[in-house]
């Protein structure tokens, strides 16, 4: 590609694409390709222009020779780019709104009075037609406002004034609509599938492998805790499936033979073999825009009381017009207080606000489904953590296999990573890379796999029954034994491991010890969110109590609970809640689904469980803990603001009634002053919480 260097200094390169025009296809391709080049922080494209700008720590070496082999038509780069940018919507308002104010200044300069005032009448008309509609409802409403503020107006023969208040609100409507489209299109994409790989059935075996490798007319198998990647047919098996993200339906759907299933929903319970019948990500994305949009999540508590007090306050306002007119027979000062109205500026500002965090906390690796999530952030007391994958990495390692019997260390280690890589846990993650390290491979050699949650899993073997999973599990639920000589071996087991059992025909044959390091940042996270003002953090863990106390004094949580079951996290947040107290769960596994439900904000860590992040409110990146911080940070600011708002809007507009009122203010000033008030609210509603 023949670009020119207009700028550059350490770190930063400004190029100019030598093309005659770039679209906007054109300019995601080169931005994704640029973003996609080890090194490169940060990329922006600009297509009117055809300027790309570059952040970058490699050698700038690199960035040449990247910008050299790039071509807009090769298919590798292409297929890089999403199936929704977001530089399209973008477009779309940025012409929309240019085009309306370009619309309105020029009329003023170049137009005629009476011109003027026949297309204010005109578009007046519309207006009128909405507040009638509101009342022949029998509601009071916004509308009705607007419609009675403009036609006043109009008959006065103050037709500048309709028209201002006109544009205003256009203006308005534009930016709440630009802002509304743009938070769902980023939510959306942030929610889009997230699924590598996946079992094809191939032959009589199993193989893991890209979803990209799947065509329709394969047969793939899911289990328990997976997400569904591709949409088809259920051909064998039968499943729970939970389908919220695509119906809105809380209770898990059965599937069986013959029914269909969608990509994006997840199995909760059972295994199923499912022919696809759909590529990847077909009408996924749409999909997931309307259940957004139709969703009651993305409207919080507080933006919700705002729209009711917006639409309760019209009555009132006109009722003072027709006091004041009454008391004083001035039309002048009646008018002013129907040019000024809380509702407009209450109704727009707030959801912009709301959504303009939910899009900021996205920068951060933050996806929260609804903005009423980010205000049970900030009002939440008490913040509940899981163990493993939570305040450990996600990541953890076999330090050691322990065997008993006469059973061979590698070979125990094979049959477990044989079971363990069907379910997405952190633990599983470590056995099946355990024997990946050490060259064990493990072809399927197991009957149909019964996972129970929070326990551990159940096969057969080699015509032998193969248990995996917790000591309650193991020895409490399937009373295996141990081997006869090897107590003294079982009882010097290493504490500081979270061990796995594993178990033949009854019998115990080893022991792995993972070792599950604490995440760096999470004792200065837990200091941080205290600073915040939550009162009380508690850990929770399926662990044994040794374990949990020398973990839960390592990072600081003010109280634990060792060796519960998922139903005992649940009824832990809902105990809390009797007691008045706004809970917050953070987990990643399937034995933490139910309690991500129960709490007031479910947060699940990104590369956790389908099943987690499918229930879950928020999802936060696994790499940094230090993103709770970041969402604190924001719902609290998020809060702040919109207080802070509502506070402004009701004493500056009271403000400008009383000028009216007063004949210090002529309406068409307190129209303007009103509109602008509204306008600068809401462009700053858009602007980032966090500095």
């Amino acid at each position: 590609m023949k670009c020119k260097i207009m700028h550059e200094s350490i770190g930063r390169i400004r190029i100019r694409v030598m093309t005659k025009r770039m679209t906007l296809d054109e300019a995601d391709v080169l931005e994704y390709y640029l973003k996609s080049i080890e090194g490169v922080t940060n990329v922006k494209v600009y297509d009117r222009t055809r300027d790309a700008i570059v952040h970058y720590v490699c050698h700038r070496a690199e960035i040449i020779a990247a910008l050299q082999a790039f071509r807009f038509d090769k298919e590798e780069i292409q297929a890089l780019v999403p199936e929704h940018t977001g530089r399209a919507l973008n477009r779309e308002y940025e012409d929309k709104l240019g085009f309306s104010v370009m619309r309105h200044v020029c009329s003023k300069i170049f137009l005629p009075p009476c011109v003027r005032a026949a297309i204010a009448t005109v578009r007046g008309v519309g207006y009128l037609k909405k507040g009638l509609a509101v009342l022949l409802r029998g509601k009071i409403e916004v509308p009705v406002l607007d419609a009675t503020a403009i036609t006043v107006s109009i008959l006065r023969g103050d037709y500048e004034t309709a028209s201002s208040i006109m544009f205003l609100l256009g203006v308005g409507e534009t930016l709440e609509e630009w802002t509304h489209k743009k938070s769902v299109d980023d939510l959306a994409r942030t929610m889009s599938l997230n699924v590598d790989k996946v079992w094809k059935v191939c032959g009589e075996q199993e193989e893991l492998v890209s979803v990209l490798d799947v065509a329709v007319g394969d047969s793939i198998v899911v289990r328990m805790g997976n997400m569904i990647p591709l949409d088809g047919k259920v051909i064998s098996g039968e499943v729970m499936v939970n389908q919220a993200s695509m119906t809105g339906e809380s209770v898990p759907v059965r599937k069986e033979a013959g029914s269909y299933v969608y990509a994006g929903t997840v199995v909760e319970e059972g295994t199923c073999t499912i022919c696809v019948d759909k590529d990847l990500g077909s009408g996924r994305y749409d999909r997931i825009v309307r259940m957004i949009e139709e969703s009651e999540k993305l409207k919080s508590a507080t933006e919700d009381r705002a729209s009711h007090l917006a639409d309760r306050l019209v009555p009132y306002s006109l009722g003072g017009t027709a006091l004041t007119y009454l008391l004083t027979g001035n039309a002048t000062k009646a008018l002013s207080i129907l040019m000024v109205d809380f509702s407009c500026a209450l109704k727009l500002s707030m959801p912009i606000a709301v959504l303009s965090a939910m899009r900021e906390s996205s920068y951060y690796h933050i996806s929260v489904k609804g903005g009423k999530f980010l205000e049970a952030v900030s009002e939440a007391d008490t913040i509940v953590f899981d163990k493993t994958g939570t305040l450990t990495h996600a990541a953890p390692k076999v330090a050691q296999v322990v065997v008993f019997g006469d059973h061979n260390e590698n070979e125990v280690l094979r049959v477990a990573a044989c079971l363990e890589e069907h379910y997405p846990h952190s633990m599983a993650n470590a056995v099946v890379e355990e024997a990946k390290v050490r060259g064990l491979a493990h072809e399927e050699c197991h009957s149909e796999i019964e996972y129970v949650v929070a326990h551990g899993i159940s096969s057969i073997v080699e015509e032998k029954r193969v248990l995996i999973g917790s000591y309650h599990f193991v020895f409490q639920d399937e009373n295996c034994c141990i081997p006869e000589g090897e107590q003294d071996k079982f009882d010097a087991l290493p504490e500081q491991y979270s061990p796995l059992y594993l178990a033949v025909d009854g019998m115990l044959a080893a022991v792995i010890c993972v070792e599950d390091p604490l995440r760096e940042e999470a004792s200065a996270v837990l200091n941080s969110l205290h600073c915040l003002g939550i009162k009380r953090i508690v850990m929770m863990t399926g662990d044994n109590e040794r374990t949990a106390r020398a973990v839960a004094a390592a990072v600081g949580v003010d109280e634990f609970h060792a060796e519960v079951l998922p139903e005992d996290k649940a009824n832990f947040i809902r105990a809390e809640h009797e007691a008045g107290r706004k809970v917050i769960m953070i987990g990643d596994g399937v034995n933490d689904s139910p309690a991500l439900s129960e709490a007031d904000a479910g947060i699940a860590i990104s590369d956790g469980a389908a099943i987690a992040r499918e229930i879950a409110d928020i999802t936060i990146s696994a790499d940094d803990l230090f993103a709770l911080v970041s969402l604190k940070s924001i719902s609290d600011a998020l809060m702040r603001r919109i207080n802070r708002n509502y506070h402004f809007i009701i004493a500056f507009n009271l403000m400008l009634i009383g000028l009216g009122v007063a004949g210090i203010l002529q309406p068409a000033t307190s129209a303007l002053l009103h509109n602008a008030s509204t306008l600068a609210i809401s462009l700053d509603s858009m602007t980032n919480l966090l500095e």
